[in-house]
């Protein structure tokens, strides 16, 4: 079946002063169909409007990446790109643990999200910072980085934490929650992901700024190196930080005990507990993946190791499969 499915795109922009810019002019079929399907999912008043508190939020941001932000909505010429790049609703599972099959750590990673469109339109991008090059699997138009395998140095994911609770009802927490991340200055936590891919040395320096880097709203960081134990869940608020040793798995709630909230997406406990199953298990072309991991929001499957640089991806769309599994040796 995989054989009559389209390719999943790997471009070559290490030698871009902006990744983000080219892809955007690289693939304008891709984004426009990414925007008109967010335009009929959540109204293009809606879009209009979060469009404009976002570049609003933003411009008071200190995300380095503002800028570039900017320029690319400028060149999209409708509503859409500011509020697409500080969106964060996504519900992913995440595992990390020795590879079984052969040297390294290897990370596990679904993401989640019912917008669609994700799956069919998912590109990989071999970019460069400072520390070096890295992969990372996004969408044009879309700045920040939720999954990324850099060579020889690490590789991470990005989730979606817990909602905070103030027993104001789903509705009513969630409000509240965007009230109190409208009053602050950090960035997003998929900017600080990609400003750790562009410019960490190694797993330590990784594991470091992602506890301590600056956050406007919490994030599940998983996080694996190249060497045995290398591993780890990160917890983070725009407060405080609690890190979980490999091996370890993370769906969309809180790993810390007592630690309240609500948790994201669906079957947070089922998720997590499939996931520690098949973490330590040899697998070929994603065999790990069942239900309730795999779901009709899955838009990306991946495996990575950053110690002998492979990752292995697809897109998917609620019907299966929506793109040919891209496997790269870096």
């Amino acid at each position: 079946m995989t054989a009559t499915l389209p390719d999943l795109p790997l471009h070559q922009l290490e030698g871009e002063l902006s990744a983000a810019l080219a892809l955007m002019r690289r693939e304008p079929a891709r984004l426009d169909a990414l925007l008109d399907v967010a335009r009929r999912f959540y109204t293009p008043p809606f879009v209009a409007l979060a469009d404009r508190l976002s570049r609003r939020w933003l411009a008071r941001n200190i995300s380095p990446y503002r800028d570039e932000i900017a320029v690319m909505a400028r060149l999209l010429g409708r509503p859409g790109g500011y509020f697409l790049n500080v969106s964060f609703e996504w519900s992913c599972t995440a595992g990390v643990a020795p590879d079984p099959g052969g040297a390294g750590m290897r990370l596990l990673r679904v993401l989640d999200w019912p917008l669609p469109g994700l799956g069919r339109n998912l590109v990989a991008v071999r970019q460069r910072g400072p520390a070096g090059p890295f992969v990372s699997l996004t969408w044009p138009g879309f700045a920040g980085v939720a999954t990324a395998l850099a060579p020889g140095r690490f590789a991470a994911a990005l989730n979606q934490a817990p909602i905070p609770r103030h027993f104001l009802g789903p509705v009513g927490d969630f409000a509240l929650e965007r009230a109190a991340v409208w009053r602050r200055r950090e960035m997003p936590p998929m900017h600080l992901l990609r400003q750790v891919m562009e410019s960490c040395a190694g797993y330590r320096d990784a594991k470091l700024a992602l506890t301590h880097g600056p956050l406007a709203i919490g994030g599940l960081f998983t996080l694996a190196g190249t060497r045995p134990g290398e591993g780890c869940v990160i917890e983070r608020t725009p407060f405080g930080a609690a890190v979980f040793e490999a091996p370890v798995c993370v769906a969309n709630d809180w790993l810390s005990a007592g630690r309240g909230g609500r948790g994201r997406g669906q079957d947070n406990e089922g998720r997590r507990a499939l996931m520690e199953r098949v973490v330590a298990e040899p697998s070929a072309d994603f065999g790990w993946l069942a239900p309730p991991v795999l779901n009709r929001t899955t838009r990306v499957v991946c495996e990575m190791n950053p110690a002998t640089g492979r990752l292995i991806a697809q897109g998917w769309e609620a019907d299966g499969p929506a793109t040919a599994v891209l496997r790269v040796d870096c």
